[in-house]
């Protein structure tokens, strides 16, 4: 795979598992890994994160084709999957290790982030203002290899069933026109 012309982003917005599920069903997403980002602590580990200590939150690293989506589509798709009102959590994942966050790699990247939020926040499509987290990218720690592609090898597992599968129907619905065949 050739990532010369592809673009990076990190993103936030609870259990990776989620936003990694989604993403990588979207037209022109080439890559979705899960890891941690946001936080000072280097090369955490799963439970180290989860006890809220490293300062990272869960996320996706996307890498895509600007050709094939456009980083406001993924955006709008973020938006979208979680919820950017809730401070630092995620239905029952508390803690700031569930944030909300757009970590840009590049200005062009926290220009469209901000636009968009105020579009978002102008449209009042929430009932609250959104407190995305939208921050220079620092660095990625890639997950742990049981975290990748959590979903698709484990939709029997109950938190697939009850917390990923309905986000994920949901996704499928309000993006069918951008899904991969």
């Amino acid at each position: 795979m050739n990532f010369k012309d592809k673009e990076i982003t990190t993103l936030g917005g609870g259990c990776f598992w989620c936003l990694e599920a989604a993403f990588a069903e979207l037209k022109g997403v080439e890559r979705v890994e899960s890891g941690y980002s946001g936080g000072p602590s280097p090369n955490p580990t799963y439970r180290q994160v989860c006890a809220g200590t490293t300062g990272h939150a869960e996320v996706v690293q996307v890498t895509f084709d600007p050709q094939g989506i456009l980083f406001k589509e993924i955006l709008e798709v973020l938006f979208a999957i979680h919820d950017p009102t809730s401070l630092n959590s995620q239905g029952a994942d508390v803690g700031s290790q569930y944030r909300s966050a757009v970590f840009y790699h590049m200005p062009e990247q926290k220009t469209i982030a901000d636009q968009v939020i105020k579009e978002i926040n102008a449209a009042e499509i929430w009932d609250a203002p959104i407190v995305t987290e939208v921050a220079p990218f620092k660095a990625f720690y890639l997950a742990e290899d049981y975290h990748q592609e959590y979903y698709k090898n484990n939709p029997e597992q109950m938190y697939c069933q009850r917390v990923i599968a309905p986000k994920v129907a949901k996704f499928r619905k309000q993006f069918m026109a951008k899904l991969k065949k």
